[in-house]
C-alpha cells in the first residue's frame, strides 16, 4: 500500500470523513508535476532521511531560532512535541488536521473530535503529553491500518525516517516538526500556494542530501 494509502487509511479510521479529503503523492517539484495535484491544497507532508548532518544541522538551527524569537512559537498554529520514540508519522499527521479545523469538518464523536476538542488550549508539550498517555490511540489505530483491503503497515515504521508537515496559517508557511520546540516559518505563503511554497523549502532539505532517494511528499487535498 502507498504511503499515501496508510495516511488516508489512517484518519479515515480516526474520523476524517471520506468525502472531506483525500491524501495524494507528490511525484516530483517540478512545476507541471505539482499542477498534477488536485487543488486545494490543505497540508504538505514530507519524509526524508535522518542522517548525522541533518541532525546537526537541525540542532543548530533550532538554538539560532529559539535565540531570534524567543521560547515561544505561534499560538495561532496547532503545534505539538514528539514525546513518544517513533511516533512522527501520527504526530505529523495531527499537525495537518489539527491546522484545517475551518476546511475540514469531522466526524462528530470522532477519536480526531475529541482529540483536538480536549487538546484545544494546550500548549504543544502538554499535547505530548496527552497523546503518550491516551490509550484510545492504540487501538483506533488498530481500526484504521484494518480499515482497507490490504492491512496498512504501521505510519511510524521506520525509525530512519522523519515525517514533518507543511501548513498555511494567517498567510504564512509553517513547517511542524515535533521534535523541534517551536514551528518556523519559511515566509509568505496561501491556500493557492502551498504546494508549490513548501516545494521550494523541501528542494532545499532534499539538496542537503542528494545521495538518498528516502524522500516522499504527500498532499492532503479537500474534495470539492
Amino acid at each position: 500500500m502507498g504511503c499515501y494509502l496508510i495516511c488516508q487509511t489512517f484518519l479515515w479510521g480516526l474520523g476524517l470523513p471520506e468525502e472531506e479529503a483525500e491524501f495524494y503523492d507528490v511525484y516530483g517539484l517540478d512545476e507541471e508535476l505539482l499542477e498534477m495535484v488536485p487543488k486545494p491544497v490543505l497540508a504538505v507532508l514530507f519524509l526524508y532521511p535522518i542522517t548525522a548532518e541533518s541532525e546537526a544541522e537541525r540542532k543548530l538551527e533550532e538554538e539560532q531560532e529559539v535565540l531570534e524569537k524567543g521560547k515561544e512559537g505561534n499560538d495561532e498554529v496547532y503545534f505539538m512535541r514528539q514525546t513518544v520514540g517513533n511516533a512522527c508519522g501520527t504526530v505529523g499527521l495531527l499537525h495537518a488536521m489539527g491546522n484545517v479545523h475551518s476546511e475540514i469538518k469531522l466526524i462528530e464523536g470522532s477519536y480526531l473530535d475529541k482529540f483536538f476538542k480536549a487538546t484545544a488550549n494546550m500548549d504543544p508539550l502538554e499535547r505530548a503529553n496527552f497523546l503518550e498517555k491516551d490509550t484510545e490511540m492504540e487501538a483506533a489505530h488498530s481500526v484504521a491500518a484494518t480499515a482497507g483491503d490490504t492491512e496498512a503497515p504501521d505510519v511510524n515504521t521506520n525509525v530512519d525516517t522523519h515525517f514533518i508537515c507543511f501548513t498555511c496559517v494567517n498567510g504564512g508557511l509553517y513547517e511542524l516538526d515535533g521534535r523541534k520546540s517551536q514551528t518556523v516559518l519559511h515566509g509568505p505563503s496561501s491556500p493557492n500556494t502551498l504546494l508549490e511554497d513548501a516545494a521550494k523549502v523541501i528542494k532545499e532539505f532534499i539538496e542537503k542530501n542528494p545521495g538518498s532517494l528516502n524522500f516522499n511528499v504527500i498532499a492532503l487535498s479537500k474534495k470539492t
